[in-house]
């Protein structure tokens, strides 16, 4: 059973939940900002079109294009908070060289609450990424997510390389394990116990996974 009362425990919720905030905000900043300006890039591009200044037409849709691969839209699921923090952090991801592959689908409305699905899949990300990290630079470095709807419950499975040998996956390990990584399993198993669900977490040679099974 673990004791979250102190006050240094709290503190690191508040941090990190006012970061994943921040890069979710962020994300939907640059989004509704695309769409606020998307007639005026059409009306530059057609005045462009209209002069016949094709070259710079075509320099002017490289820009926006250079705009979009920074967005890195590129994991919908069908519910737009899962996508913000998938896509937020998986692009820290991969800036990290690690090799990505996110397969996940999930209804629009969700029973579990927008922050509490924010906690899970950002803390995992964030841990796989840790555990990436102090892999040699040379090793194979990856991570995969997978997320779905079976049965009415929500299936989230993550896996990564790690370079940690793990014995014992229990509540000592997590109590005593230091940093944002203890704590953040701490957090995924607050989550966890609030809806009733199911965790297991396994350590085999190379690799880290975690299943979580949460009722809808």
């Amino acid at each position: 059973m673990f004791r979250f009362g102190d006050r240094k425990y709290l503190d690191y919720q508040v941090k990190v939940m006012s970061r994943q905030v921040e890069e979710v905000n962020e994300i939907y900043m640059i989004m509704r900002g695309w769409r606020h300006d998307y007639h005026n890039h059409l009306q530059k591009l057609k005045a462009h079109l209209a002069m016949g200044q094709i070259e710079e037409a075509e320099r002017y849709l490289n820009e926006l294009e250079g705009d979009l691969d920074d967005i890195r839209l590129q994991y919908t699921t069908g519910n737009v908070s899962l996508d913000a923090i998938l896509n937020s952090k998986l692009s820290i991801a991969e800036k990290e060289k690690i090799r990505v592959i996110c397969k996940a689908e999930a209804a629009e409305n969700l029973a579990i609450g927008d922050m509490d699905l924010c906690v899970i899949i950002g803390n995992l990300i964030d841990n796989a990424v840790e555990s990436c990290r102090k892999m040699p630079a040379d090793a194979e470095r990856f991570l995969r997510i997978y997320l779905c709807i079976r049965k009415r419950q929500l299936y989230i499975a993550a896996t990564n390389s790690t370079g940690e040998v793990i014995r014992r996956l229990d509540a000592e390990y997590i109590s005593n394990k230091r940093g944002d990584h203890g704590h953040g399993l701490k957090r995924i198993d607050l989550v966890v116990d609030k809806y009733n669900g199911y965790i297991r977490r396994a350590n085999e040679p190379g690799v880290f996974s975690t299943e979580i099974m949460l009722p809808l």
